[in-house]
């Protein structure tokens, strides 16, 4: 076969023009959240955040050359070897690694660091590919459900050691990969049911209009159903559950340190904590909003040259785009994305191999997860987590896990043909 083929000819440039362009805007956003009128200097000065982010863009694109000219079927072969060795060093770091905001999180590798947990992200999702891609996996039955919750489990409960809440949560996101493959609805339903009922229990703060509330979607239930003893212990059960579930919410709630609480209080009235962890919401919201439909321009976003949003530059990153480039630049941006996320989609259905899709579904989850919440979070429909935007926030870590979670895929992709396996 011709070098061409090998390494150029099957790729997706569509999907790699598109990754691009999204850290082209996120670099030029960095800069403009950093960007001081008084003591300008050029977006290539590597003493500012956009000059360092312009070396990590140069190591990820070394990465991405790495990947492409690598044997596709390393990635596969060496799977769980890479799951066990990032377990290994995330067990670790809460012991040695650096404590930064009340997290011990961080490597310090001179004058950058590095994030284990955001490179246990791709090595989970190869090691769930390589467990399910055994035709004889099966979702549906109970014992190979607990396999694949262990595996995205472990990396959870390290991180919460550390703690990182915001990322521990973002592993949730393999979830859109599993209902993909078939793990039974009734979960995503209780589901479903328990943030509904956690949300009500939050915002309902007089309890006797909640228990209320619950009796009388019992007594609904009573009423509605058939009048059978089998029918009636099962709601009665129910019940008693929904009872149990907002009174432990309750206390676990009041448990949380303060400014937790705050966070989650934050989310469903901005004025608990104005000057806290409400300033953060309440400032990003006034940025973006000050942007009206076409923004302030490029550099002119005045809530950014005097530093109200705190962390602008990394998880308010958002902030900045919509200030300066108003509805209309975040409209644009919004849609790069969802049009980004529906190639990968595109993708990981023509694969070939369930390795292949069960991975690409994986990078999927985790990239919407991420836009998702993010977004959320800047105009105030999210707990403030600190979870970064894909490809636009500032720091290594997020950069190069992202980098190289999509560019496996991407080479998985490129040798869809070649790849030797049982077709789904």
């Amino acid at each position: 076969m011709r070098q061409k083929d090998t390494y150029f000819h099957k790729i997706d440039w569509i999907a790699i023009g598109l990754y691009f362009a999204l850290v082209f805007v996120g670099w030029i956003n960095i800069y403009a959240a950093v960007y001081d009128e008084q003591n300008a200097t050029s977006i290539f000065d590597y003493s500012i955040n956009s000059g360092k982010q312009l070396i990590w863009i140069g190591t990820a694109v070394l990465l991405i050359t790495l990947i492409m000219v690598a044997d596709y079927r390393l990635f596969q072969n060496l799977s769980l070897i890479l799951y066990i060795i990032f377990v290994i060093i995330l067990f670790l770091t809460p012991f040695i690694g650096k404590e930064i905001n009340g997290q011990r999180a961080w490597f310090e590798l001179g004058i950058f660091r590095l994030q284990p947990a955001e490179f246990t992200k791709f090595a989970t999702a190869l090691a769930l590919a390589k467990l399910m891609e055994n035709p004889t996996f099966d979702l549906a039955k109970f014992g190979h459900q607990l396999k694949a919750l262990g595996i995205i489990g472990l990396p959870v409960a390290l991180i919460m050691l550390q703690p990182d809440t915001g990322t521990a949560m973002v592993y949730s996101s393999f979830f859109i990969m599993l209902y993909r493959e078939g793990m039974p609805q009734k979960y995503y339903l209780f589901a479903l049911s328990l943030i509904g009922l956690s949300i009500l229990t939050l915002l309902i703060t007089n309890n006797w209009y909640l228990y209320g509330g619950l009796g009388a979607i019992v007594l609904l239930l009573i009423l509605a159903s058939k009048k059978t003893w089998k029918n009636f212990a099962g709601i009665f059960l129910l019940g008693i559950l929904m009872f149990a579930y907002t009174y432990s919410l309750d206390y676990v709630v009041e448990k949380l340190p303060p400014h937790q609480q705050n966070r989650i209080m934050v989310l469903f009235d901005p004025d608990v904590d104005p000057l806290g962890v409400g300033w953060n919401v309440t400032q990003s919201k006034i940025a973006i909003g000050s942007g009206g439909l076409f923004g302030k321009g490029y550099l002119e976003g005045t809530q950014t040259k005097f530093d109200f949003v705190p962390e602008q530059h990394t998880d308010f990153i958002f902030c900045t785009l919509g200030e300066e480039f108003g509805w209309i630049g975040s409209l644009i941006m919004i849609s790069l994305f969802v049009i980004f996320l529906l190639r990968l989609v595109f993708l990981a259905e023509r694969q070939k191999t369930r390795f292949s899709r069960i991975y690409g579904y994986c990078v999927i989850g985790l990239l919407f997860f991420h836009f998702a919440v993010n977004i959320a979070m800047t105009i105030g429909l999210f707990p403030v987590v600190g979870i970064p935007l894909p490809f636009f926030s500032y720091g290594g870590s997020s950069l190069w896990s992202f980098t190289i979670l999509l560019f496996i895929f991407i080479k998985l992709d490129s040798h869809r043909i070649q790849i030797l396996g049982r077709s789904y």
